[in-house]
C-alpha cells in the first residue's frame, strides 16, 4: 500500500489539529504536575495525544481539552504510583548498605581473631610490651614503669615485637 505517499490521512489531520490547538496548554499543565520534568511531561503529552488519536469516539460530543487534561493527569498519577511500587532504578539501597555494614563487622571480628592468634605466638615479653603500648595506649615511660624494665628496653622490644607480629600476620595472609 502507498497511503503514506499520498499525504496525511484524516486521522493524522486530527492528531495535528489536537496538537496545534491543545499541545501548548497541555504541556504547561503536565510540566506543573511533573515538577518541571520536561522529558516526562513531553512523554505524557505524547501519550495523551496518542490515546486521543486511538479513541476518537471518546472525544465525540464533549469538550476536548478537559478530556485531554484528565487523561494527562491520570498518566502522571499512574507513572508516580508505578515508580513507588518498584525498587528505585538508581540510587543507593538502604537495606544493601545495612547488609554490607554487617559483613564489615564480621570481617573486623575475623581480623581481630587472627591478630589475637598472632599475638599468642609472640614471646611473653614481646606480647607484654605490645599490650602495654598499643592496646592500653601507654607511653614508653608508662609501659616501662608498668613492666618494671628500662624505657630503652621497651623501645627495642616494641620494635622487634612489631616485626615478629608482622611476620606472624603475613603467614596468615593479613599483613599489608
Amino acid at each position: 500500500m502507498r497511503d503514506r505517499d499520498v499525504g496525511p490521512t484524516a486521522d493524522e489531520g486530527l492528531l495535528r489539529a489536537l496538537y496545534s490547538e491543545h499541545g501548548g496548554p497541555l504541556l504547561g499543565y503536565v510540566l506543573r504536575l511533573t515538577g518541571g520534568d520536561r522529558l516526562q511531561a513531553e512523554d505524557v503529552v505524547q501519550e495523551t495525544l496518542l490515546r486521543a488519536w486511538r479513541h476518537p469516539d471518546a472525544l465525540a460530543g464533549r469538550p476536548v481539552r478537559p478530556w485531554l487534561f484528565t487523561v494527562a493527569r491520570n498518566l502522571v498519577v499512574d507513572a508516580h504510583r508505578a515508580k513507588r511500587a518498584r525498587p528505585p532504578e538508581t540510587g543507593i539501597d538502604e537495606q544493601l548498605l545495612t547488609t554490607l555494614a554487617g559483613s564489615d563487622d564480621i570481617d573486623r571480628a575475623l581480623e581481630s581473631w587472627t591478630v589475637a592468634e598472632a599475638l599468642a605466638e609472640l614471646t611473653p615479653s614481646h606480647r607484654a610490651v605490645l599490650v602495654e603500648t598499643y592496646y592500653r595506649g601507654r607511653s614508653v615511660a608508662e609501659a616501662a614503669k608498668a613492666l618494671g624494665i628500662p624505657a630503652g628496653t621497651v623501645k627495642s622490644r616494641t620494635y622487634y615485637a612489631l616485626r615478629a607480629l608482622k611476620l606472624a600476620l603475613e603467614e596468615r595472609g593479613l599483613a599489608p
